[in-house]
């Protein structure tokens, strides 16, 4: 608040980092209000509604959320009963813990609840837990808990539950969680107060337990590393796993004792895809109501459609091309950044998003963050410095294979690598797998498990979906010995700047923190990053009520039939 009133972030950023701590909205106005707005009045543009809402049907105006929020659609009430039929990728295995798609995010998501999940102004609201404070320095957080919650098999829902949950967390080192909490960090003492004790102050961490980090939902305290959902189906959420089928897809009903009251809808229904294309003839044709995720190659119809609801979230969502830097034709930063220097980025926009994305920087902190240094110079296209690093490094001719995950944009994405690489004189060819075995036999196999990820190709290309802080990107993908890290990167100094950006608690220490790993990463290149888009999603002008974040989690207990 200080750094707002003092004129050192803007508007946008002071809303964005207000919904990462779990402020209200009308706190934050409030704030605003007080201190005055620094980005002018009077009517707004596509792409300025407010947090939580989405553009019109039929008119393919952008009409984005807040970055790192939800998109919502309708507030009147509807019909009651009925079903909907939800179209989505097919996911991985339903483990809470390990998952590592958007297909598996959006099911559990279904019956297992977050401490802190998403209000209908788009920011983190309270889920499982009520309200949550931290002390002066941010290393002890306290979450009083929601009372009267139970869980689908009659047992009550306590602190018990959250203890066993961050334990399995810690020893899976979850992507949000490693280095932050450590085994036994939460006091149980009360049943009704989850106490977290830290291992390093961290001025984000309402942001690392919510449904922004995936993996967080809690599970039973009697839960075991490697259960699934449709193993041992179970839950505080307002729906119940009913039938499971991994080819095909599943069904729920409502959980009649959900703490939250009677949803509108008797029955939910989700139907497996294993592309796009099928996806969006399905939807087309009637026989889904909605879709998790789409993207504008292929979905003009829906977009200029008057009978589709598109929700649309200016996110941190991006493509990950990743390059292992331990050995192999990568290894030497030359070529890493050879192949950067033949990414057309602003082509990569316009082409596949028609622009709805921004620029990146070969790092995943995105332009909108508040901490986003942008004193770091933009790379762009330069085939002669391309082919300069090339040559410095002895690897004129590189000839790779680009592994890729049959999904949305990205075999389109491919090829335009391809074709900048080639004009570098790069020969790199493609190879793609579906949703089903690529995160497993190509990004991050389970073995050799360490460190982790270690058996990863030597280049492909990965998505992330979005998050409220890029703490899960650089701790998972980034830091040294990360779960994700399928580059296996190692770098001290970024590492360093790391723990100082998590242990930071103002903007200005967290933008010190940015712009050193900005530039170690740029420089670097372990991954390349061209750009951050806006996820895309929708529904049937029939439905209303949904919401959906862009990490492919469909919250449907308020939707219903118009």
């Amino acid at each position: 608040m200080e750094s707002y009133a003092q004129g050192k972030i803007s508007r946008r950023s002071f809303v964005r980092r207000g919904a990462v701590i779990g402020l209200s909205m009308p706190f934050i106005g409030a704030v605003i209000a007080a201190c005055g707005d620094d980005e002018g009045s009077g009517g707004g543009t596509a792409g300025s509604n407010a947090p939580g809402t989405s553009g019109a049907p039929g008119t393919g105006a952008p009409g984005t959320a807040a970055p790192g929020t939800t998109a919502s659609s309708g507030t009147a009430s509807g019909q009651k009963g009925g079903m909907m039929t939800v179209g989505s990728q097919i996911p991985g295995a339903l483990d809470p813990i390990a998952m590592q798609d958007l297909g598996a995010y959006g099911l559990i998501a279904q019956c297992f609840e977050f401490l802190a999940t998403l209000g209908d102004d788009g920011k983190i609201a309270p889920g499982l837990a009520e309200s949550w404070e931290a002390n002066e320095d941010g290393s002890v957080w306290t979450f009083q808990l929601r009372k009267g919650v139970k869980w689908q098999d009659g047992k009550d829902f306590s602190s018990a539950d959250v203890a066993a949950t961050m334990d399995r967390l810690v020893e899976a080192a979850n992507s949000g969680l490693a280095g932050v909490i450590e085994a036994g960090a939460v006091d149980t003492s009360d049943p009704n107060v989850a106490v977290f004790n830290l291992a390093n102050p961290n001025g984000n961490f309402p942001a690392l337990v919510s449904c922004f980090n995936a993996q967080t939902a809690i599970t039973p305290v009697d839960f075991e590393t490697g259960m699934t959902l449709d193993g041992a189906p179970n839950g505080t959420g307002p729906w119940k796993l009913d039938r499971f089928d991994a080819a095909t897809g599943c069904t729920f009903v409502r959980n009649p004792d959900w703490w939250g009251g009677k949803t509108p809808l008797d029955s939910t229904e989700f139907s497996f895809f294993d592309d796009l294309g099928t996806m969006l003839t399905a939807m087309q044709g009637g026989s889904v109501d909605a879709l998790v995720q789409f993207s504008v190659i292929g979905g003009d119809a829906l977009l200029n459609s008057p009978d589709f609801k598109v929700l649309e979230i200016e996110s941190a969502t991006h493509r990950q091309i990743w390059m292992r830097t331990d050995k192999g034709t990568f290894a030497d930063k030359r070529v890493r950044q050879a192949l950067a220097y033949t990414f057309d980025r602003e082509q990569m926009v316009e082409t596949l998003f028609r622009g709805r994305a921004s620029i990146g920087n070969d790092h995943p902190i995105a332009p909108f963050f508040p901490y986003f240094d942008d004193s770091v110079p933009q790379r762009t296209k330069d085939i002669d410095m391309a082919k300069q690093l090339l040559t410095d490094a002895g690897a004129e001719g590189v000839r790779a294979t680009l592994q890729i995950v049959r999904l949305q944009e990205i075999p389109e994405l491919a090829q335009l690598i391809v074709a900048g690489a080639a004009e570098a004189g790069m020969k790199i060819e493609i190879a793609q797998e579906s949703t089903e075995t690529f995160y497993g036999s190509q990004w991050c196999p389970a073995e050799p498990a360490d460190p982790p990820c270690s058996g990863a190709a030597e280049l492909g290309i990965v998505d992330y979906g979005d998050r409220p802080t890029p703490d899960i990107y650089l701790n998972a993908a980034l830091k040294t010995n990360g779960v994700w890290n399928s580059s296996q990167y190692s770098n001290k100094d970024l590492d360093a700047a790391f723990a100082e950006f998590q242990s930071s608690v103002d903007v200005e220490s967290q933008r010190a923190a940015s712009k050193s790993m900005e530039t170690i990463l740029n420089d670097d290149t372990p991954i390349g990053l061209p750009f951050f888009y806006n996820f895309l999603s929708g529904h049937s002008t029939e439905l209303q009520n949904v919401r959906v974040t862009a990490i492919g989690q469909m919250f449907l207990e308020k939707a219903s039939r118009v």
